[in-house]
């Protein structure tokens, strides 16, 4: 492995800065198709979605693509990412779960919440909480639990519901699904550690 990687590997780098960029504007270049991919990803990702029988909230993939594109881009792009996904989206655009739009459902609170994730886990990327698989379960986690931070208060004003409610229908249907997110990544982001050693 040359020297090059293993600094690249071990420190202050998350893998979107792996990406070749000859000069600064090819950097903002790439930082720009780096953010405008993560938003279509979780836009994306937002239409695998599944209702869940007597709660506003379905269970999709965007929570899982948010944590993917903070982890992967980092702190400021990952956030800069799902802040294009919300302005957007509120906007009119209809790539929210279920091809939905706008700011007035319950469920919005959610997304505000992958965008204090997506920074999250992308500055803990920046430490190395994507190199390992407990230490992408920790940061996985961490996400979740702030998605879930915002997203559960929210939706119990939004939808006129006690907090114990709320929880039960806005947070406890979707632990399953969020362990089986969480493994995905387990195995996704180290591996591609891993290969990126392997090339070095």
């Amino acid at each position: 492995m040359s020297t090059a990687v293993v600094s690249d590997t071990r420190t202050g780098t998350v893998l979107a800065d792996l990406l070749p960029a000859s000069s600064a504007a090819r950097a903002r270049v790439r930082d720009v198709a780096l953010v405008l991919g993560g938003a279509a990803l979780t836009g994306l990702a937002a239409q695998l979605s599944v209702p869940v029988p007597g709660s506003p909230v379905p269970v999709t993939g965007q929570t899982f693509a948010a944590l993917l594109v903070g982890t992967a881009l980092g702190a400021r792009r990952g956030f800069a990412a799902l802040a294009l996904y919300a302005v957007a989206g509120v906007a009119g655009m209809p790539w929210f779960a279920e091809g939905s739009s706008g700011s007035a459902m319950p469920s919005f609170g959610y997304i505000l919440g992958m965008l204090l994730a997506s920074a999250a886990v992308g500055a803990l990327a920046r430490r190395g909480a994507d190199r390992t698989v407990l230490r992408t379960a920790g940061a996985m986690v961490l996400g979740s639990v702030i998605i879930y931070a915002v997203g559960v208060p929210y939706l119990a004003l939004a939808a006129h519901l006690s907090f114990g409610k709320a929880v039960s229908l806005g947070l406890t249907p979707y632990l399953l699904g969020d362990a089986l997110k969480a493994a995905l990544a387990m195995g996704v982001l180290p591996a591609a550690w891993q290969l990126v050693g392997r090339r070095g």
